[in-house]
């Protein structure tokens, strides 16, 4: 396959596209034009619904999200039904939201489909660890501030058995940490990197629906920010810093 993420894409081939935070104007030109062509398209529910404006009216649509708590595709069936679409000689689409190798399960889909013999294109995305702070006026580095970033999954607890993170050496990096996929667990890994001795005034801050009308941001300190979340749901993402006391919107 071509390298150019504006070549034209080719029957029997899967292409990753990776849709942005969730504002359609975020999705890049390359994601607009793989759209455009495609005959199907498996989407998950946080990639930005109105990007699929582009696809052709003959495109199929398939919906594989995985609502927390509800509807679920399992990530198994989304790989067969890759390959199964491909197979029939048809341009497969995968619409996710952010970028699919930023905790997109983007590598997996890959590695299944090219062990089953089928092509993939990867068309990157913006990703929401750095795109939800930018939205909410927070850069994830500042001269002066910080000079790099940090960017963990808190999907799962700290604490528990299968979390494989370090809180104690990421309370101590000198970075800015953004959580993603956290809200849940915010509470614990306060917790845990309070415990490492992070200083309880240290800005924090969590942004939900990034890039979407209802956007919403909550600002404080590692010692209240869990207080002044209450009620925020996902999608979110935590940024805890000095740079989380900056706002430059």
């Amino acid at each position: 396959m071509s390298s150019s993420t504006l070549a034209p894409l080719v029957p029997g081939t899967v292409t990753l596209v990776g849709g942005g935070p969730g504002d359609p104007g975020l999705l890049t030109v390359a994601g607009m034009v793989a759209l455009q062509q495609a005959d199907v398209v498996l989407v998950d529910h946080l990639a930005p619904q109105e990007s699929l404006e582009h696809c052709r009216p003959d495109c199929e649509v398939i919906g594989v999200g995985k609502h927390p708590h509800g509807e679920f595709v399992a990530q198994e069936r989304i790989n067969e039904l890759l390959v199964e679409h491909a197979r029939r000689g048809r341009r497969v689409v995968r619409l996710k939201g952010g970028d699919n190798f930023v905790f997109g399960r983007g590598g997996e889909e890959w590695q299944h489909c090219t062990e089953a013999g089928v092509a993939v294109r990867l068309v990157p995305g913006v990703t929401s660890s750095v795109a939800a702070p930018a939205l909410a006026g927070i850069p994830v580095t500042h001269r002066g501030l910080v000079q790099g970033f940090t960017v963990v999954s808190g999907h799962v607890a700290p604490g528990d058995p299968r979390s494989d993170l370090d809180w104690s050496a990421l309370a101590t990096t000198g970075t800015t940490l953004v959580v993603l996929m956290g809200v849940t667990h915010l509470p614990q890994i306060i917790d845990a990197l309070l415990a490492a001795g992070l200083d309880a005034g240290t800005p924090a801050a969590v942004v939900a629906r990034a890039g979407h009308p209802e956007m919403r941001t909550v600002r404080g300190t590692v010692a209240d920010i869990v207080a002044r979340a209450q009620g925020i749901r996902p999608p979110a993402v935590t940024v805890i810093g000095e740079v989380a006391g900056l706002d430059f919107s």
